[in-house]
């Protein structure tokens, strides 16, 4: 099913890429840095396309930022936030639409609980040291991981 849905992607994905061009001239992402005890950061892969990513998605219309971090990291990763996560920053991302923006939150141990559940969208999560993240970690996953660990300001662009 993952292989179906992946070659689909690949397939489809120039398309969708021109639909929301046309069609959400604006839009607006959420990603969970969530650590665990041990420090370890939650990254996913998706069945869809390539890499290792910090869990998160799409803002839906009438949806506040924290609310769809919620449901992301709940339908993704089945982490349920029992914690306030704590805003890390908003950055700008061109190179998939005309202007995407991604708002990041730092989810720290002790602040949510874990109750995996099946979902066809994730192929893998897992918790990984911070500098012993996969090899195809992408690249703004990376950045922001490196942020995180040498205290660095977060700049404006993904």
């Amino acid at each position: 099913m993952a292989q179906i849905i992946s070659v689909l992607w690949i397939v489809l994905r120039p398309l969708a890429r021109l639909y929301w061009r046309l069609t959400r001239p604006l839009t607006m992402g959420v990603r969970g840095l969530v650590l665990d005890a041990e420090g370890r950061v939650l990254l996913v892969r998706h069945s869809y396309t390539p890499g290792w990513y910090m869990p998160g998605g799409g803002v839906e219309r009438s949806e506040t930022v924290l609310t769809a971090l919620k449901r992301e990291l709940d339908e993704e990763v089945g982490v349920v936030l029992r914690g306030e996560p704590k805003f890390i920053g908003l950055y700008a991302n061109f190179r998939e639409f005309k202007s995407d923006h991604v708002a990041l939150y730092l989810v720290e141990a002790g602040s949510y609980e874990k109750e995996p559940r099946p979902n066809f969208e994730i192929a893998e999560a897992a918790f990984f040291a911070l500098d012993a993240v996969p090899a195809d970690t992408t690249p703004g996953t990376r950045a922001r991981l490196k942020e995180i660990a040498e205290g660095i300001a977060p700049p404006e662009l993904w």
